[in-house]
């Protein structure tokens, strides 16, 4: 780690206490490093988490405050190819997986669904997370009704939807 005068980028993977600050305390930071034009290498796309049940701010978040004020973020991670790349590499050193026995599963759409959708993978959409307050009280049974008018609007299915994995 170096100060960010001497610093050649940024190496985001998340912000330093999750569990208290937010983008908006990274401001002054962020707006200096786009004054030194420095890139972001953003390791981890998601804005935002559920951990338990506290919801917080990823790297994903940092890496599009920045890209607002004007500063340069390059993303690693889904929904990305290189993430999928690199699975399929893994997978092929242990054993022979081909993508038609390959599932994504997640709970953030615009990543872990997106990315499996966009690589022809099929995916496990987990309605019972980031989105559950969008398909009906009972996060275990999504209302169908609803979840289809959603997907809907965003154009992209996943082969498979459930509330939570258990």
């Amino acid at each position: 780690r170096v100060a960010l005068k001497e610093a050649e980028g940024i190496v985001c993977t998340g912000l330093v206490d999750d569990q208290t600050e937010t983008p908006e305390d990274y401001r002054a930071t962020l707006l200096l490093a786009k004054t030194l034009g420095l890139p972001m290498l953003c390791a981890n796309p998601d804005i935002i988490v559920d951990l338990g049940e506290q919801r917080l701010y990823c790297a994903g978040a940092l890496a599009l405050a920045y890209e607002g004020m004007g500063g340069r973020a390059l993303y690693f991670g889904k929904p990305h190819p290189p993430i999928y790349d690199l699975a399929r590499r893994r997978l092929a050193e242990t054993s022979a997986v081909a993508d038609p026995q390959i599932l994504c599963i997640g709970d953030g759409f615009a990543t872990d669904i997106q990315g499996g959708i966009s690589e022809g993978l099929d995916t496990l959409f987990i309605t019972g997370g980031l989105e559950a307050n969008r398909f009906g009280p009972d996060v275990e049974r999504p209302d169908a009704d609803l979840l289809q008018a959603w997907l809907a609007v965003g154009e992209l299915s996943p082969t498979f939807a459930m509330g939570r994995l258990r």
